[in-house]
């Protein structure tokens, strides 16, 4: 046997092309680690469009992800988010009556001056002249009142958030206006799949460079070192996305082993063990890593996606703003209506310029509520109170739903990466046929 093989190498080798044979195997695993290299960075970027029109007809190509921004994180919101909770939740696990506390002391430090501010637009000089103990009584009566005012309207707020926001509209609206925000959150959840395709893309280029080298040497034709090419950089890609997401449910293969992979993965990456049977799981790459992706989507998703800033930048400026201004307004009235603030404020300004008034005070109390729910750290005191939650229910997700958490990233013109690694493919093969062959 070992004759015979001796035979077959010295044969081979005795071929005046047997390097550029050889060489079919490094070339093809090489061409197609950089051509995975290439599709995948095309999935995400440029972030914009580059390129240029020939009138209506643009030339160019900007990334899949940040191209269909919104339609992707829709379908994600629709699959997954949508599964998490609801807003009513999340903004129940933030914690009103916290939030209605720190939004009053910021309020309160700003409510005289709210007062002054809108009382001299409407009528400085009546406002300057008003004897100061009945401004005094007016500032009190407010301070006494808006703490509990506060937390009734936080509440209802929070009772009412479904029907103020559109929670898909939310986030389709955040990622079209933020689309690296979109990018930043699936290179996120999904860096080590992504990594994976790319380095395991080198692995099938080389099982298939042995395969062609074989059909080489049987069928010495210069034509199957392209066509080949151009069918492995195909397969390669479609063989590597699938991978990552399939099979979608875990299968348990049983098999003897004499090895285990040594902690955090690190050279020698293997060490011995005694010979036992072990358990391995066949499940796609992405699938496995769910109770791992929990903790850095949930991550995201608190502290970028559904925040408290979102939330009631939504409900005060989204398309319902009308329905929460009737809500404020029906709040802030229980101070106005007051008898003490009522009839000083028509007897000094009018009651035309009162209802006036009433408006422009509820506009400024928007503003002065928006301030410490735009401040980053109060921001990342509720997005703590929600990771938990987050968390545990991704963890809960069946493996079809918790897949659609990074799979609509390549579904979205996936036929488009798999057809690019057939082009390059060809491509590669013509330049490796003129350089080694001809």
């Amino acid at each position: 046997m070992l004759e015979y093989v001796s035979d077959l190498w010295h044969a081979f080798t005795a071929r005046p092309d047997h390097l550029a044979i050889l060489s079919i195997i490094p070339v093809t695993a090489f061409v197609t680690w950089a051509h995975v290299w290439m599709a995948l960075k095309m999935v995400f970027y440029p972030i914009k469009f580059w390129g240029f029109h020939i009138g209506p007809l643009p030339v160019g190509w900007q990334g899949i992800v940040p191209r269909k921004a919104g339609r992707i994180s829709g379908i994600i919101t629709d699959n997954t988010l949508s599964k998490l909770g609801s807003l009513k939740e999340f903004l129940e696990a933030m914690d009103p009556e916290d939030m209605a506390r720190i939004i009053g002391e910021q309020v309160g430090f700003e409510l005289e001056h709210l007062i002054d501010e809108v009382m001299i637009d409407r009528n400085a000089t009546l406002w300057e002249n008003l004897p100061y103990s009945i401004k005094r009584r007016i500032y009190g009566q407010a301070h006494k009142q808006m703490p509990g005012i506060l937390k009734d309207l936080v509440t209802e707020l929070t009772m009412s958030v479904e029907s103020l926001v559109d929670m898909k509209e939310m986030i389709v609206r955040q990622m079209e206006g933020d689309r690296r925000l979109m990018v930043y959150m699936f290179l996120k959840v999904g860096q080590k799949e992504i990594n994976f395709i790319w380095h395991i893309s080198a692995a099938i280029g080389a099982f298939f460079g042995i395969f062609q080298m074989f059909v080489y040497v049987f069928v010495p034709q210069h034509w199957t070192v392209p066509f080949f090419a151009a069918i492995w950089g195909f397969l390669t890609n479609w063989i590597a996305i699938w991978m990552v997401f399939n099979p979608v449910e875990p299968h348990y293969v049983r098999y003897p082993q004499f090895f285990e992979l040594t902690k955090n993965r690190k050279f020698p990456w293997i060490k011995p063990v005694i010979p036992r049977i072990g358990t391995y799981n066949v499940q796609g790459a992405f699938m496995k890593r769910q109770e791992e992706v929990s903790d850095v989507f949930a991550s995201v998703v608190t502290e970028d996606l559904i925040t408290l800033k979102s939330i009631m930048s939504e409900m005060m400026y989204g398309p319902k703003k009308d329905k929460t201004r009737r809500i404020i307004k029906r709040h802030v009235n229980v101070i106005m209506e007051s008898p003490l603030i009522r009839t000083a404020l028509q007897l000094s300004i009018g009651p035309s310029e009162y209802a006036k008034l009433k408006t422009d005070l509820i506009d400024r109390s928007i503003e002065i509520t928006m301030v410490p729910v735009c401040d980053p750290a109060f921001n990342a005191s509720r997005a703590k109170k929600i990771f938990q939650m987050f968390k545990e229910r991704i963890r809960e997700l069946t493996p079809t739903e918790f897949q659609n958490l990074l799979r609509p990233a390549f579904r979205e013109d996936e036929w488009i990466l798999i057809v690019l690694g057939g082009v390059t493919g060809f491509f590669a093969g013509l330049i490796h046929l003129f350089v080694a062959f001809i």
